[in-house]
């Protein structure tokens, strides 16, 4: 055997990598197969042992994605130190004649900063040693090399680990190329849950395992090859250690043959039930488990998930037999529009209902909501990425009763709502309260879209927006946008309270979750809390005072009619009513036109609107042609609004009266000298404003932006009046939003 670095004590030293978040339960596994000297590190588990110990982590380890054997430890404080230590290793003895090569690295430090680099010169001084003892270089072969080498770099210290497994060991080998549901699990990451969640105890019980989301069967057949003691890797056809001159092909034979010989005697008396809505994917999961010899322990099923429970009724003889529930149900990224993700929700939930008691349920998802749905709080969380997403795996128990909210709804209706944080009866408290004081007053006021609910508690930061159709059927429609967390609330829990509070604002509306649109702040750091897939636009036609405006409650960056600019365009319309006759009004960043709309009501009869985006000037068209105010009078330009400004100074156009309200996507921008910064900008704009407005003309400017101060110093000169008039505009519905609407009439 190769001289391969050893320990003191003359055993080998094995790092074993996995998904980040299963090294504890990698631990547990390896020292289940009597590993020695098992510590779990981040990436992965090390552990001790003899040559057979590898070949049995290669062969027997689920969840691993690689074995890897510690070939030695060099210096590299530099790139000369780190060539001259992997040159100086023994690589004659270690790789076969004639064997391809792979050198893959990671980690940096303040001399080696790429790792490509890194990887590079190991390369080269492996095959320079190997040219200067054998005469001739390896080739090399990045893609499916027969001895492949790992450079972990930390600090001024190389470690060199050998790939003893080769590709990927989630590469069991019954899933056919190509052939696989959309956004397939990995079989490294099904066999983590399903020990995660404790189904080899219940398989040794005799227990049932249900996945009603099967998917491509992954889960069905991971816990099938778990329960029948069947090894995963026996179907692989290719390892790393091949290429290895220390490689032992008797000793591997032996390990084979024992996992062989241990598979042919297990005789499983498990129960694993596997079904899905999707004819396609029930065929390809049949498929992949005839292909890794399992299909005669899972009974498949096509259906809903919804009505699991009549599938499990000839499965389950006795009511306290040991099961477990696990899905990998759609997440709303990829798969799904956020809408159906409340089905799924809705289908897991009464799925979970219909387990008897006492099983244990595990999901993977990122979707809080799923917590909120079921009512419970897993009893374990791992953090892991299923591909690029950040999910969770949730195992939950289910003999503890879920908790649950009773609400009465505005109209005295009383629901029963399931809830993950008992926190949220603070918010439903509050939500009725305030909904019902500002329904009252929007009837009085004759107003059909409303703010119900602004942030009242620091918990539960966001608004809550009612909008009702202007038609017969007076549909109504919540909206529900989380503002910027708290930074200590981790994201996890504000995932469930706003899926909390998305369920129990349903309740007190009596609104189906079809009827509402809950949009999340989550930010790029954020793990588990939301993903928010595609969606359809959700266009309505609502009311305003007389005028009727078409808005899109999934639009970006506002429905198309801010509530807060309500009595912001009554302004509009009651300054329009006092202009001459030929006056005309200009709308800056016009998005929806409901300001030109109130404006031309009121009797202006030539107005500019304009906005740098095509949809929103066709929006405020749209607008016009609605309430029958068109007129050939009326333009819409598509300009970024500096631009026209000063086109029109250059044109010497003059304006009544001018309306510029800078949109939140713009007043933020501080990229460059070519962005507008509000607070640092707005001043100077203004006076630029000011010279296409006409003498005894109005500008009327609003920021809604908290912390914002008027420029007064640079906007008082002769001629030129500021008025605040920010109370006046502020309407009912959002008086708590004082320190953020700040509203002027600038004349000159």
């Amino acid at each position: 055997m190769a001289k391969t670095h050893k320990t003191t004590a003359g055993k080998l030293e094995f790092f074993v990598r996995c998904a980040s978040g299963f090294e504890p339960v990698l631990a547990d596994e390896l020292r289940a197969l009597h590993m020695e000297r098992v510590r779990p590190l981040q990436g992965g588990v090390a552990f001790f042992g003899e040559l057979v110990d590898g070949y049995r982590a290669c062969l027997w380890s689920r969840i691993a994605t690689r074995v890897q054997l510690v070939l030695a430890r060099v210096g590299a404080v530099d790139a000369k130190a780190l060539y001259a230590g992997v040159r100086g290793m023994a690589w004659e003895d270690l790789v076969q004649p004639q064997a391809t090569i792979a050198v893959d690295a990671h980690g940096t430090n303040n001399a080696l900063r790429n790792t490509a680099y890194i990887a590079l010169k190991v390369k080269d001084a492996l095959c320079d040693r190997l040219k200067e003892v054998q005469g001739a270089r390896p080739n090399v072969d990045a893609r499916n090399p027969d001895f492949a080498v790992n450079v972990a770099l930390h600090q001024q210290k190389a470690t060199l680990y050998l790939n003893l497994s080769g590709a990927s060991l989630h590469r069991r080998g019954y899933r056919k190329d190509g052939v696989q549901t959309e956004a397939p699990l990995k079989e490294t990451l099904a066999a983590g849950m399903l020990l995660a969640a404790g189904w080899p105890s219940v398989a040794r019980k005799g227990g049932v395992l249900v996945d009603p989301m099967c998917g491509s069967g992954t889960l069905a057949i991971e816990a099938a090859l778990i329960a029948a003691d069947v090894a995963p890797g026996l179907q692989r056809d290719r390892w790393g250690f091949e290429g290895w001159l220390g490689h032992d092909a008797d000793l591997w034979s032996f390990v084979r043959k024992q996992a062989e010989e241990m598979g042919r005697r297990a005789t499983p008396h498990v129960h694993i039930v596997a079904g899905d809505l999707d004819t396609r994917a029930i065929d390809i999961a049949r498929a992949n488990a005839r292909r890794a010899h399992v299909e005669s322990l899972i009974e498949f099923f096509e259906d809903d998930a919804r009505n699991v429970g009549r599938h499990l009724r000839g499965v389950i003889k006795d009511k306290d037999v040991a099961g477990l529930m696990v899905a990998n149900p759609p997440y709303g990224q990829r798969l799904l529009t956020s809408d159906d993700l409340v089905h799924v929700r809705e289908a897991v939930s009464m799925a979970v209902d219909s387990l008897p008691c006492g099983w244990n349920v595990a999901l993977i998802s990122p979707d809080a909501g799923i917590d909120s749905s079921l009512g419970r709080v897993p009893e374990r969380l791992i953090e892991c990425h299923n591909g690029p997403i950040a999910v969770w795996i949730r195992v939950y128990d289910t003999s503890r009763a879920r908790q649950t909210a009773e609400v009465v709804s505005l109209a005295g209706v009383r629901h029963e709502v399931p809830i993950a944080d008992t926190g949220s009866t603070q918010f439903v408290a509050r939500l009725r309260k305030v909904a019902r004081e500002r329904m009252r007053w929007a009837r009085r006021e004759d107003i059909s879209c409303l703010r119900l609910y602004d942030a009242d508690l620091p918990e539960y930061a966001l608004t809550v927006e009612l909008y009702q159709e202007a038609d017969a059927s007076g549909a109504r429609y919540a909206l529900i946008e989380e503002h910027r967390r708290p930074k200590p609330l981790p994201a996890l829990k504000a995932g469930r309270r706003f899926a909390d509070a998305t369920a129990l604002t349903a309740a007190v509306l009596d609104l189906s979750f079809d009827s509402i649109v809950a949009r999340q702040w989550v930010s790029s750091r954020d793990a588990g809390a939301r993903h928010e897939g595609p969606h359809e636009p959700l266009p309505l036609m609502v009311e305003e005072q007389g005028l009727h405006f078409e808005i899109d409650l999934w639009g970006k960056p506002d429905t198309g009619l801010p509530l807060v600019l309500r009595g912001v365009r009554q302004l509009v319309g009651e300054l329009s009513a006092s202009q001459p006759k030929d006056a005309c009004f200009a709308n800056l960043c016009a998005a929806s036109g409901a300001a030109t709309a109130y404006a031309v009501r009121a009797g202006m009869t030539r107005t500019v609107s304009v906005d740098s985006f095509a949809d929103r000037v066709e929006w405020v068209r749209r607008s016009l042609r609605s309430n029958e105010l068109g007129g050939t009078a009326h333009q819409f330009v598509r300009e970024d609004m500096r631009t026209w400004v000063e086109q029109e100074i250059a044109a010497r156009h003059k304006y009544s009266l001018l309306l510029f309200v800078p949109p939140a996507w713009m007043a933020a921008r501080k990229q460059d000298k070519h962005d507008w910064e509000l607070q640092r900008d707005h001043a100077g704009f203004l006076l630029q404003m000011a010279r296409i407005c006409a003498k005894g003309g109005t500008i009327v400017f609003v920021a809604e932006q908290r912390g914002f101060g008027l420029d007064k110093q640079q906007l008082v000169q002769p001629g030129f009046a500021v008025r605040d008039v920010s109370s006046q505009t502020l309407p009912h519905d959002f008086e708590r939003s004082v320190q953020e609407h700040h509203c002027y009439l600038l004349s000159k």
